[in-house]
């Protein structure tokens, strides 16, 4: 229902594992012909999520619950899990390629990192590789989804930029203190109430 979405959450908040490797392991259980591609600022983090993916796909429960999704022998690298339905999980980075690619969903991790955010040349470029290269990549712009999930860093970032440009965007804002009350989404009539200064997970961060 929503093709463009903007999550932010605190680091160490467990968005990577939530956007990075448990969506695509859920969409590929439902639905082994989608075609996603995943990526992070580095080489080393986008390997590092994929590993994480591969390692749920493989799993005995996972099997059991998604008798259809098989991963093919054609294809099963660092970067790449093909499926035997000819679905994948492509992994890169803000400086890999991706010519040639495309996708039905495109998640976006953490473009950015905390020591380039007062960078300009660093937050243009990162802006500069979404405008110029991730838009082309979806297979249908129009059904096509987009997901970014984000720490934020400034207000130039990515997310900064493509708010600031466009008004396409569904934002799930997840501060560490809510700064609002906030009725979330999530699912059919369901909702998760926030209220001023409710921790986004008391157990773990406490206010102190």
């Amino acid at each position: 229902k929503i093709n463009r979405l903007i999550i932010c959450m605190p680091p160490r908040s467990l968005k990577s594992i939530v956007a990075s490797v448990a969506f695509p392991a859920f969409i590929l259980g439902h639905d082994p012909t989608k075609r996603l591609i995943t990526a992070s600022y580095g080489a080393d983090l986008a390997i590092k999520h994929a590993s994480d993916f591969r390692e749920i796909i493989r799993a005995d429960w996972y099997r059991r619950a998604f008798p259809d999704m098989r991963i093919s022998r054609i294809k099963d690298t660092e970067a790449e899990v093909v499926t035997t339905r000819h679905g994948y999980r492509l992994s890169t980075s803000i400086e890999g390629t991706l010519t040639g690619r495309g996708g039905d969903i495109i998640i976006i991790d953490d473009p950015l990192k905390p020591t380039d955010a007062l960078s300009d040349s660093k937050r243009e470029r990162v802006n500069s590789w979404f405008k110029n290269t991730v838009i082309s990549r979806l297979d249908n712009k129009q059904t096509g989804a987009i997901v970014v999930v984000m720490q934020r860093l400034h207000m130039d970032d990515l997310v900064g930029a493509l708010l600031r440009t466009s008004e396409e965007w569904t934002v799930l804002n997840l501060p560490a203190i809510a700064e609002e009350e906030e009725r979330i989404p999530i699912g059919e009539d369901e909702y998760h109430v926030r209220r001023v200064g409710d921790l986004l997970h008391a157990e773990r961060e406490p206010r102190a």
